[in-house]
């Protein structure tokens, strides 16, 4: 389970719509599965299917991370057009497996918020408890 509060979820939300038509991107930082700080990041791909993050920035989060206690926690990231589940590029890529990956779905007229746990290509859900 990933616990998130409220005001993160919902700047994870107007980062994806304020992205569109790319996909959004960004890295949760917390301690025991608790979302304590949200990084919005660019989109080094400028596409709507698909993304990467900007090595430097990524780098930096790290640095931040470790500096405040922290770990990188979930890697969250949007689907303009498509449901909330991870596309068979999503699995190929996610390669820590110590992460939730999150997806924000705007495919619907309300967004679509889910979590998954990715080891060795298998996909499971995980829960999101809003606090």
């Amino acid at each position: 389970m990933i616990k998130i509060p409220k005001d993160i979820l919902d700047l994870m939300i107007r980062q994806a719509y304020d992205e569109l038509p790319d996909e959004a991107c960004g890295l949760l930082t917390g301690k025991e599965g608790v979302a304590q700080v949200r990084y919005a990041l660019t989109n080094t791909d400028h596409s709507p299917e698909h993304f990467s993050f900007s090595p430097q920035e990524q780098f930096d989060v790290l640095k931040e991370a470790r500096r405040n206690g922290q770990k990188i926690i979930a890697n969250y990231h949007s689907h303009p057009a498509s449901p909330a589940r991870p596309s068979e590029e999503d699995v190929r890529l996610a390669l820590d497996t110590h992460i939730v990956y999150i997806i924000i779905s705007l495919a619907a007229e309300k967004p679509d918020v889910k979590a998954f746990y990715i080891v060795d290509s298998i996909v499971r859900p995980c829960e999101i408890e809003i606090l």
